[in-house]
């Protein structure tokens, strides 16, 4: 897989490049990096699926080099995968709450 992030300067969102194992290559939004365990993991969103409210989430593990470039590597492991799912499911409900209650309520 190749994986290339790119700032996109007409928009405010960055988005990633990815190369899928048949060559096909997907434009997606970054929805966010978060920690689960002891490891880092980003959310993309295919940009073809930002308006869709059932759009399919991609979660990966990330990672930085030492010159600060990104490395994303796929969740091979179910338990991981499904400890990964779940704080992003768990970040998303947090996320609901604060728009539902009001920052200033908090």
């Amino acid at each position: 897989m190749d994986d290339r992030m790119n700032e996109n300067a007409n928009e405010e969102q960055t988005t990633v490049t990815l190369t899928l194992e048949d060559d096909t290559e997907v434009e997606c939004m970054v929805l966010t990096i978060f920690p689960a365990g002891e490891r880092e993991y980003i959310a993309l969103l295919p940009m073809d699926s930002v308006d869709d409210d059932e759009g399919e989430v991609y979660l990966y593990r990330y990672e930085e080099d030492t010159d600060g470039n990104p490395n994303l590597t796929n969740i091979e492991d179910d338990d991981e995968y499904e400890i990964v799912s779940d704080a992003f499911d768990e970040l998303l409900d947090e996320q609901e709450y604060e728009e539902l209650v009001g920052e200033e309520d908090l």
